[in-house]
């Protein structure tokens, strides 16, 4: 109990080493290129004092990445705060090194920071990539992950199970549960697919429990357990180097939204209200415009080619105007390239008798040997070259670049009020669905990634989304 895995060590000293020899190769391709005078005066025109600068900035970087605990084991390989933390941090550096310039007045050259700040930041984003890509691979096959324990209920411990399963490169690995006073069930009758190690409330019972299975974190939902009983237990995981996670039964939420405030001698979790609004809607609404703008005349030679090709494909119409589903249940057209047949429409409910044969998805109809697909159509839906009309949906605002899928009418028919809230925001040509399976998702999972998406909204996320789109756009994955 309490020894730390050797790759626990390992991880944060090799993003240590890298982020050192990052630092070091942008601090003197900083220093060269600001220096390197034409007339080949390398050595004297470059003072002694800039290599005295590069030392104190490297070292205050360091010192930064450090006070921002970029190298925290808990944030390496896994979510955005890795990221964010490596950003804010460079951004501390060179705004003091900016503002002490200025208010002491000191000559430094600005095109040595102007240089040495936006490299040093993406050399750092890009290394820190690379290594969780190759983090997330040995994760995959269950190594480098840390062995997890869940105290709970049979719901909480399902609901924590599923979370991680979809998950495995957070670096957590399940080897069980402990579900004090409950029986070994799920609340529906279903065997827990998890092994259920006690269900003894007392902390002698659950500290054995821990130490026999040699847990290294333990997440408590908070059931089951008494308020002295969990204090009680939280002392002994201190004791044994054991870190201890509080598992909150609010899930899908993301970090931005959550905010521990001590009231009344308590630590409560504050949860703000998710909105899209105000200003929040205008920066949005201005990303929308502008990319959306930018990418119809960028593609346009694509749009045309495409048009060409679906014209002589078989002399039907090039485009598919089809009537949606957008914000607050208000219907729409949006804007496609053909794909199928032009009596496409007539033969879906033929079709639909032989879905289940397929890969349907319940409220989604999806096939993935559809007959109505036609030879352009099947090449355009790979690469999703179908869905690019739509960024004039997105010019006029009645769609997004990023948002939930933009249902039929009668799919929403068949929403529940928890499917309904997907409809609180604008649709999207893109979204979480798009980046995670896209037609390979089931019903129950499409929608958790739309109100996912409508709960935690924010612009950095937009930008992942774009930007991971590409990726899975160019690798086909999911799309028939």
């Amino acid at each position: 109990m309490g020894r730390t895995s050797a790759w626990q060590k390992r991880l944060p000293m090799t993003a240590f080493i890298g982020d050192v020899l990052i630092i070091v190769l942008t601090l003197v391709i900083a220093q060269a290129s600001r220096f390197n005078e034409a007339d080949a005066r390398l050595a004297a025109a470059v003072p002694v004092e800039y290599w005295l600068v590069g030392i104190l900035i490297g070292a205050l970087w360091l010192l930064a990445l450090t006070v921002w605990k970029a190298w925290d084991i808990r944030v390496i390989g896994a979510g955005a705060l890795e990221y964010q933390r490596i950003f804010a941090a460079t951004l501390a550096v060179f705004g003091g090194v900016a503002i002490v310039s200025y208010a002491l007045r000191i000559e430094l050259a600005r095109g040595y920071v102007a240089i040495a700040a936006p490299l040093g930041l993406v050399l750092l984003l890009v290394w820190r990539w690379l290594f969780r890509r190759h983090i997330s691979r040995r994760r995959s096959r269950g190594e480098l992950s840390r062995r997890l324990l869940i105290i709970g209920g049979p719901g909480e411990v399902l609901q924590l199970h599923r979370s991680f399963a979809r998950t495995p490169g957070a670096g957590y690995r399940l080897i069980g549960a402990v579900m004090p006073g409950y029986s070994l069930s799920s609340p529906d009758g279903e065997e827990l697919p998890v092994p259920v190690l006690s269900v003894d409330r007392e902390v002698s019972a659950i500290m054995d429990c821990i130490r026999t299975h040699e847990a290294e974190v333990v997440a408590i939902t908070g059931h089951g357990l008494k308020p002295r009983t969990m204090r009680a237990l939280s002392w002994e995981l201190a004791a044994q180097e054991v870190s201890l996670v509080l598992a909150p039964a609010l899930t899908d939420i993301a970090g931005p939204r959550i905010h521990s405030q001590p009231v009344a001698d308590l630590p409560l979790i504050h949860v703000s209200t998710p909105r899209l609004d105000g200003f929040q809607a205008v920066v949005k609404r201005s990303f929308d415009i502008a990319a959306s703008a930018l990418g119809l005349i960028l593609i346009s030679p694509l749009l045309l080619a495409t048009a060409i090709a679906i014209k002589l494909d078989d002399g039907g119409p090039v485009f598919y105007a089809q009537q949606r589903v957008g914000r607050d249940n208000m219907p729409f057209t949006m804007f496609k390239f053909r794909s199928m047949r032009p009596d496409a429409d007539a033969l879906l409910e033929e079709l639909r008798a032989l879905q289940d044969r397929d890969a349907g998805n319940g409220v989604l109809f999806k096939m993935r040997q559809d007959p109505r697909i036609t030879r352009v159509g099947s090449f355009i839906r790979k690469y999703s070259i179908d869905e690019l009309p739509q960024l004039v949906n997105v010019l006029l605002g009645t769609m997004s670049l990023v948002g939930p899928r933009p249902p039929l009418a009668n799919e929403v028919e068949q929403y529940n009020q928890l499917a309904m809230r997907r409809l609180k925001v604008t649709p999207g040509i893109t979204g979480l669905w798009q980046i995670n399976g896209r037609s390979d998702l089931d019903w129950e999972e499409s929608i958790r990634l739309d109100l996912y998406y409508v709960e935690n909204w924010s612009f950095l996320q937009d930008i992942i989304i774009v930007i991971r789109t590409v990726k899975v756009v160019l690798a086909k994955d999911g799309a028939y």
